[in-house]
């Protein structure tokens, strides 16, 4: 939930927006100029969280900001610029990974906690999962992204979205075309398949 705070630099920010919007609209050059300018690295970083490739990634940014440029008209004016380009990279980059399915995956069913003899539930080790601004060395945040490059593209899209990217269901679910009870469903199944990955990793690596 936002705060007052936020609530109101979130207005505020907006609100300052207000004059390049209508240079967009007018179909001002040098405002497309700005636009890019200003947020080209920060959606670079999260198409690549997506995409896994530096190259799908700058694909899929530039594809972004054409497809903004072209329908500055439908942009309402109820979030921040950067918030609606975010959701245009993530569906831009979602798209260019799904044309792209040649990398291994790993059965998820393999992966879920499993019952014992006595119809317990098999508590995996505990390991956290470190994910991009959360802490942890080097080599478990290069462990977290190569275990989610082994899941299916249905839950690591899922992970990305909420966990990396920090998108709520909501959201997650309308840049997915899914409901918000299965991005729920999604997330709680690849958490649990995730932290199985990353239990193998680290054993190797500590090993």
């Amino acid at each position: 939930m936002m705060t007052n705070t936020q609530t109101s630099s979130s207005t505020e920010r907006i609100a300052a927006e207000a004059p390049l919007i209508e240079r967009l609209r007018a179909g001002d050059d040098g405002a497309f100029a700005e636009l890019v300018s200003t947020h080209t690295g920060r959606m670079l970083v999260v198409a690549r969280r997506v995409t896994g490739s530096e190259a799908d990634a700058e694909d899929a940014v530039q594809e972004a900001f054409i497809s903004a440029f072209k329908n500055i008209e439908q942009f309402d004016g109820r979030s921040t610029l950067g918030t609606w380009l975010h959701r245009i990279v993530v569906n831009a980059a979602l798209m260019k990974r799904r044309r792209k399915r040649s990398r291994p995956e790993t059965s998820i069913e393999q992966l879920l906690p499993q019952f014992d003899d006595g119809f317990h539930r098999e508590k995996p080790q505990s390991i956290e999962v470190v994910t991009n601004g959360g802490g942890g060395s080097i080599v478990e945040r290069e462990a977290v992204m190569a275990a989610l490059d082994e899941l299916p593209d249905e839950f690591r899209e899922v992970i990305v979205l909420r966990d990396v990217e920090g998108l709520d269901s909501k959201s997650a679910a309308e840049s997915l075309g899914i409901s918000d009870s299965l991005v729920r469903q999604r997330l709680h199944r690849g958490r649990q398949a995730l932290m199985k990955l990353l239990e193998r990793r680290m054993k190797g690596i500590e090993s």
